[in-house]
């Protein structure tokens, strides 16, 4: 397709300062904002050896995008694509390159729609990443004739302040249109994005005072004035630094953010959001045999977006594939399968933690499971006994207790036990699609300090199941939908449960690890 004359005179460089997203950076000397600066001596680096890789950008407003400029450095896309999105979530295809040859590509003729520009590089050029020098967008916004910017947000407080991170939030903005997201300012410079009226920074530093802003923002460009200011002091850290997750279970339904009933999409926003260290999923990612086809059609589109950052767990819907595991397998790769089994664990601060295959244990029928593997216990008791760390968290599909549709899980006592044993802080499940917090519990169920904290989220986006009477040791029930918040500090813990309108639904007391 030709770009017309009139279409190129009309256009102007729309990416310059906006606000960027990355599916990795090599450190922070190469984050993404650096490839919309505007200067050739900064730069966007990717992880090194890894595809596919991508970058980004916010317009700000939706516009019609005609020439997309490139500047490489020496580590450059052999193949890619550029994508546009109007929401971030779906996108589309509107130019490939599968004959790239490093320095600068100016590739112009487009002719497409949205307010997000995403460069996806599919081949490397060399051993290294991807990195770039410029990414520049050149188009004409749009003009909608809504001139009346969103009220200014009030209300923002900090919810936790840790040594490495600030929890903020704040009371929602109004607009005569509708808002479309926030800026979280720190000194005066943007240092993030959140379509919800929360967000956690997790580039702060022990010991440093900061003052925090926030303005809103509506899909034609008009920006609110900043919020008051709020000073907050982060306190000394104590070794690995506190850090914020999110996580959820039975996720992603076979539809998309076109359909108003459809959820993985919108606990996705929550997830971006949060702005999470790491993602944990509690297995069944993906309805309903969870092939590779629904994987990328479905949970990619919108929670694959954290794929670099998520740290997964199997479920039982990954079974109904053939072979089973197939598309689990595939999608996630290494990610799901680090040492070779779908059962692995890794650390992060002062925390230790452990992802588990409950599939060995339980079978479709939520009983035991006469063919259980015992490989993984013997695994697991072997990693309990070597980790180092303060305090350990664990998580697998089938919860030992639930007061859900599925019940309890007796098949699942063989991974409870030994989590028991071992004094472990916390343990996260899905399967039953609800909410279930419980009060620190014994090997038999019964409420005792020493036990962990089962958090049973599995209310990720597939169809609430019905609810059955509490447990006694049952802390908090609820039929809903939501993506579980937890800030962790080197010693202690606390959970929140977001909801879809991103509210509190549910907050944890304070736990200090065993």
């Amino acid at each position: 397709m030709t770009m017309t004359a009139t279409s190129a005179a009309a256009d102007i460089l729309l990416s310059q300062g906006k606000t960027t997203a990355t599916s990795s950076q090599e450190s922070s000397s190469y984050a993404g904002k650096y490839a919309v600066d505007g200067s050739t001596t900064t730069r966007w680096a990717s992880a090194e050896g890894v595809d596919p890789q991508w970058i980004r950008v916010d317009l700000g407003q939706s516009a019609t995008v005609h020439r997309v400029k490139l500047n490489w450095e020496a580590a450059y896309a052999k193949k890619y694509r550029i994508e546009l999105s109007a929401d971030g979530s779906t996108w589309t295809t509107v130019d490939t390159n599968d004959a790239g040859d490093g320095g600068t590509d100016d590739r112009t003729g487009l002719n497409g729609r949205g307010r997000y520009v995403r460069v996806v590089g599919t081949a490397r050029g060399t051993s290294y990443g991807y990195s770039l020098f410029e990414f520049q967008v050149y188009g004409v916004t749009d003009t909608t004739g809504d001139t009346q910017a969103p009220t200014v947000p009030t209300g923002l407080k900090a919810d936790t302040v840790a040594a490495s991170s600030v929890a903020l939030s704040w009371t929602a903005s109004t607009d005569n249109v509708a808002v479309d997201g926030y800026d979280i300012l720190r000194g005066g410079t943007v240092v993030g994005t959140s379509a919800t009226p929360s967000y956690t920074d997790t580039t702060v530093a022990p010991q440093t005072a900061y003052s925090y802003t926030v303005r809103a923002r509506d899909a034609a460009g008009n920006v609110s004035g900043a919020s008051a200011a709020l000073a907050v002091t982060t306190p000394a850290g104590n070794g690995g630094g506190s850090f914020v997750l999110a996580a959820a279970g039975d996720i992603a339904d076979r539809c998309t953010a076109s359909s108003s009933s459809c959820i993985h999409p919108k606990t996705a926003a929550l997830v971006q959001g949060i702005n999470p260290a790491a993602v944990i999923t509690m297995g069944d990612n993906q309805y309903d045999d969870a092939h590779y086809s629904d994987y990328t059609s479905y949970y990619d589109k919108t929670w694959g977006k954290f794929k670099s950052i998520t740290k997964p767990s199997v479920g039982n819907h990954d079974t109904y594939d053939s072979p089973p595991f197939a598309g689990y397998d595939k999608y996630f790769g290494a990610i799901g399968k680090p040492n070779g089994k779908r059962y692995y664990s890794w650390d992060m601060g002062n925390w230790h933690f452990i992802s588990l295959d409950s599939n060995d244990f339980v079978v479709e029928s939520d009983s035991v499971n006469a063919a259980a593997d015992p490989p993984q216990v013997a695994w697991l008791k072997a990693d309990l006994a070597a980790n180092t760390k303060g305090c350990v968290a664990a998580y697998f599909h089938h919860p030992r207790w639930s007061s859900g549709d599925h019940g309890d899980n007796e098949g699942a006592q063989v991974l409870w036990k030994p989590l028991v044993d071992a004094k472990v802080d916390l343990v996260l499940n899905g399967h039953d699609h609800h909410y279930e917090r419980f009060v620190p519990q014994d090997a038999n169920g019964k409420a005792n300090a020493a036990g962990p904290v089962e958090i049973l989220g599995g209310m990720g986006g597939a169809p609430l199941y019905p609810l059955h009477a509490a447990h006694p040791t049952t802390a908090k029930l609820l039929s809903t939908y939501g993506v579980l918040k937890l800030t962790m500090t080197d010693n202690t813990f606390t959970s929140q449960l977001i909801g879809l309108d991103n509210k509190v639904l549910d907050s944890s007391p304070t736990y200090t690890c065993h």
